[in-house]
């Protein structure tokens, strides 16, 4: 076990030495331009509303209901897609496995962790787990530099492993993860690069997996997004429903979005870089609470593209709601901050993008957050209107506006909780299905948190909620994840 200090300060930020365009940083909350246009934006509604009450109303309801048919219908084609043909990298056991270890690159494993005495010896179990050889791998464990107790409970468990590096996160703001992945990307010393969290179980073959397909696939596939399932599914009805959603976003969803040339936003753990072109783009914004969705953005922005590889990674399922929905809204927060990020020169995106990367954007990124938002407008709107029937109501929801809205709620919920029992389907396990038919339960939930993170948007936009790990006592710690995809395994 090593344990590095960081060099002298030389500067007020020493981030500043992985240097991110600030046209690309979430530390400006709104540009200008973007805040006159918010401003205008209201203006026009309260006006609008103020001089004609029912015309401004349908019409805004008009707007809001295109927004929210236009995101379910995109989902919708995104899951069906990636059914009919997956975007997937598949490397089998055998290819894996047929580089000498003399013919391997050098591997850096940046594991982030604050907080968290009680998983990170879990983690260096996985690690020693890999089927890589120690000589090319270069693990560094960024901690922060007062998190004693972390500190200890580390260098206890990887004391055997000269491999493994304690690197001392130096203090400073924002306290977030992006902020020491860039420290630990300083230090690194592999030609590729992956990020895990102090929870994560990576199956002992995906680094060669890695290494398989970035040899073989062309220069601009900058980054491999292997596959999160959740190893407590069956601990409660909140695993149940988060396992399932990840079993769509991973398996269909992003699949999809790469079989669409749509931007994709990656998840926080297991993303395979080349080093050269994640220094290139400036790595990780620090003020971002989503830095994972936002790279994946900027990727796609300079020219690369990223693709979904068939390995698994075992993650913990949140258990508990206040913990729940203390991740959820971070997340939020962060696709709104990252839709704000790249939307400061939209005609630009357009053409960085082209017409169907920009659309996705707006219907995925923005999408994400403003369905959970707009659902309790129309669940509302739909409670009102069966208890009481108002007269106002006819008035609001007339012609187009009410059919489109029966659709969405009939077929349109009918066919999302369809959607979501084939993922849990093919996860293999009858209870994740049953959890999908009750999914509105979990949607409500996802609003709440999207509430709170439109409040945290505004007053403290780069707070960076802990997530607690380490609440599935009760279940048996699985090994590391084996197999790909096509073989999921579960607690």
């Amino acid at each position: 076990m090593n344990l590095h200090h960081p060099p002298p300060v030389q500067s007020q930020d020493w981030s500043e030495a992985v240097r991110l365009d600030d046209e690309y940083s979430a530390r400006r909350r709104l540009t200008r331009v973007q805040a006159a246009w918010a401003v205008a934006l209201v203006l026009i509604i309260v006006i609008a509303v103020a001089l004609r009450p029912l015309e401004g109303f349908r019409a805004l309801i008009g707007i809001v209901t295109l927004l929210y048919v236009s995101g379910l219908v995109f989902r919708l084609i995104t899951f069906t897609r990636a059914l009919a043909d997956p975007q997937v990298i598949v490397v089998s056991d055998e290819d894996a496995r047929r580089y000498r270890p003399e013919n391997l690159p050098m591997y850096s494993v940046l594991v982030p962790a604050f907080q968290e005495p009680e998983v990170i010896g879990h983690l260096v179990a996985s690690i020693r787990a890999l089927e890589y050889p120690p000589d090319r791998l270069d693990v560094k464990l960024l901690l922060e530099e007062d998190d004693q107790e972390t500190i200890l409970a580390a260098a206890a468990a990887s004391r055997d492993d000269p491999y493994i590096e304690i690197v001392l996160v130096p203090r400073g703001e924002p306290r977030t993860k992006p902020r020491a992945c860039n420290y630990g990307l300083l230090l690194a010393r592999g030609e590729l690069v992956t990020i895990y969290d102090a929870e994560d179980r990576p199956e002992p073959l995906q680094l060669r997996r890695a290494v398989k397909a970035l040899r073989e696939l062309p220069a601009t596939v900058a980054c491999l997004q292997a596959k999160l399932v959740y190893y407590n599914p069956d601990q409660n009805m909140i695993t149940r429903w988060f396992s399932t959603e990840y079993a769509m976003w991973f398996s269909q969803l992003l699949p999809g979005l790469v079989r669409q040339n749509v931007p994709l936003p990656l998840g926080g753990t297991s993303n395979h870089f080349r080093r050269d072109v994640l220094r290139r783009i400036g790595a990780w914004d620090p003020w971002n609470v989503t830095e994972d969705a936002d790279l994946g953005i900027r990727l796609h922005r300079y020219g690369y593209r990223t693709a979904v590889l068939d390995s698994l990674t075992l993650e913990e399922a949140n258990s508990d709601f206040i913990n729940w929905v203390r991740q959820r809204s971070r997340w939020y927060k962060g696709y709104m901050q990252t839709w704000l990020v790249h939307m400061r020169h939209p005609v630009r995106l357009w053409r960085e993008l082209g017409p169907g990367g920009f659309v996705g954007f707006q219907l995925f990124v923005g999408g994400t957050p403003l369905l959970a938002l707009l659902n309790p407008v129309f669940w509302i709107s739909t409670v009102v209107w069966f208890t009481g029937r108002p007269d106002f109501m006819l008035s609001l929801f007339e012609g187009w506006i009410y059919y489109v809205g029966v659709l969405c709620l009939v077929f349109g919920n009918f066919l999302y909780i369809y959607a979501s029992m084939i993922s849990a389907r093919q996860f293999g396990s009858p209870a994740l299905v049953f959890a999908a038919m009750l999914s509105p339960i979990y949607w409500a939930m996802m609003s709440v948190a999207a509430i709170k993170a439109s409040v945290q948007l505004l007053l403290a936009p780069s707070f960076w909620e802990k997530t607690v790990h380490g609440l599935d006592v009760a279940h048996t710690r699985p090994e590391p994840a084996t197999g790909t995809a096509a073989e999921p395994r579960a607690a």
